[in-house]
């Protein structure tokens, strides 16, 4: 008999309120449409100032947030802040997965590990992805770090903001509807998907099925992918109500049950 409880497990910076939030809510909405049912747990890395430096200490916590989040047995863990691993060098998120997941099967408690990070590469490159348009909260010199790791994964960016919000909570604080106008000023000219924010605090889950409607192109966010890897790794259907076509059920196990 398939298994029906799912333990999910966040690394996230301790100033970060949205991802326990936005995840959540994807899983409590597809619990109404489809059978699985899911626990949330979380363990924190410090971190109040979105800067280079905090984030390289941050991201030096880790492997500790694994190993107490692996104490709890979770089915799956997501390293829940993008910009940390962005701002870590290209491709880093492939040696921060293979590290955390390391420190679980250490601990007695393999399971697969994302990031944010990865998740939105992956969850471009599942939708066929080559140009994108981005919304990130981040000050400038952090946004182009974050534009440069994309690019580097093989996507061209067509345009972005960059809001220049340096406090974490002040990020949080943002309207979710927000990113539903800010997106409309962006170029998506010949992009073919709209990433509605490019940070894992700044809040948008309300805003994804509006400008999917509004300007005809899949829209994603840190959340949304996010979601989407932690149910593709799992091997359950990846279709969650108001996640947007990624998690419309349309791409990855879709004939799972």
């Amino acid at each position: 008999m398939a298994k029906q409880k799912y333990r999910i497990g966040q690394i996230v910076p301790s100033s970060n309120v949205t991802m326990e939030t936005e995840i959540p809510a994807l899983l409590r909405a597809r619990e109404q449409v489809l059978p699985e049912r899911f626990t949330c747990h979380s363990a924190r890395m410090r971190m109040r100032k979105v800067t280079k430096e905090e984030l390289e200490a941050m991201d030096a916590e880790s492997d500790r947030c694994a190993l107490e989040l692996s104490d709890a047995a979770v089915d799956v863990m997501g390293y829940a802040c993008l910009v940390a691993i962005m701002s870590m060098g290209p491709g880093y998120h492939r040696a921060s997965e293979r590290r955390l997941g390391k420190v679980a099967n250490d601990n007695g408690h393999a399971c697969p590990v994302v990031s944010s990070a990865g998740a939105l590469v992956e969850g471009l490159k599942v939708l066929g992805a080559k140009r994108v348009s981005v919304l990130a909260p981040y000050m400038k010199p952090l946004t182009k770090l974050v534009t440069d790791y994309i690019e580097n994964e093989g996507f061209e960016i067509v345009d972005v903001i960059s809001l220049e919000i340096p406090d974490n909570l002040d990020v949080a604080a943002q309207d979710p509807m927000r990113p539903a106008e800010l997106c409309t000023r962006l170029n998506v000219n010949g992009a073919d998907a709209l990433v509605a924010s490019a940070c894992v605090q700044m809040p948008s889950l309300a805003s994804i099925d509006p400008l999917e409607r509004v300007i005809g192109l899949p829209t994603v966010s840190a959340a949304v992918c996010t979601t989407y890897l932690m149910l593709e790794r799992l091997g359950l259907e990846t279709r969650a109500p108001g996640g947007g076509t990624l998690l419309s059920g349309r791409f990855g196990n879709a004939k799972a049950a």
